[in-house]
């Protein structure tokens, strides 16, 4: 946290505001955890009116990648108070870093306010990118089928270049292309070893 050289008339506003703001209700409800919690919007109302009385303003702004800072500051004296922290969302996306930054905004504004709200647990958004946890295990299963599936496409595709070849050095040709991973397949080894046998002139099958 970073401050101005003395916060002494902060300190007393806050205390003021914090009896005058009084308890946060909580108008929303999380439908996955089945917990209520006070929703960014409800928090602002809220304390509009005590911080105008007590002479304090707040701001809150992006800083960097995934970062909020959230500045306090008395009005007569310009003492302030500021925090900067990150939060990463799951799913890297417009979605998934708005509802990361409101509840980061959230939770900022309680703390650096002293709010007066119960236990509060709305953390789905931000962590499950606006899914349950039984949808994200889902989809998480469903990004590992589709590069299992991946993985077998071009496996074959990668076997289907021992077809062409007519001779030894042509399979030669053929392996120094392939990645390593292919190499230590038994799908590979096995097609290697008919493709092989394949190129092999009979009579140095019978002379081996």
């Amino acid at each position: 946290m970073e401050k101005s050289e003395s916060i002494k008339n902060l300190a007393s506003a806050l205390i003021l505001f914090q009896i005058k703001v009084g308890k946060i209700k909580k108008d929303a409800t999380n439908p996955f955890f089945k917990s209520k919690y006070a929703s960014l919007s409800n928090i602002q109302d809220a304390i509009t009116t005590p911080l105008e009385e007590s002479g304090i303003s707040i701001a809150q702004f992006p800083d960097g990648t995934h970062g909020l800072t959230t500045i306090v500051m008395h009005g007569d004296s310009g003492e302030w108070m500021q925090s900067t922290y990150t939060m990463k969302p799951v799913k890297d996306d417009p979605q998934g870093i708005g509802s990361c930054l409101t509840y980061q905004k959230r939770y900022a504004i309680a703390g650096a306010l002293g709010l007066n709200i119960d236990d509060d647990d709305d953390g789905n958004a931000a962590t499950h990118g606006g899914s349950t946890p039984e949808k994200a295990k889902q989809k998480a299963e469903q990004e590992a089928k589709a590069e299992a599936e991946k993985r077998q496409r071009d496996l074959n595709a990668f076997i289907a270049k021992l077809e062409p070849c007519k001779s030894l050095p042509d399979l030669q040709s053929v392996k120094k292309t392939i990645p390593e991973w292919v190499l230590k397949t038994n799908e590979w080894r096995v097609a290697a070893n008919k493709a092989l046998l394949r190129v092999t002139p009979k009579k140095e099958l019978e002379t081996a």
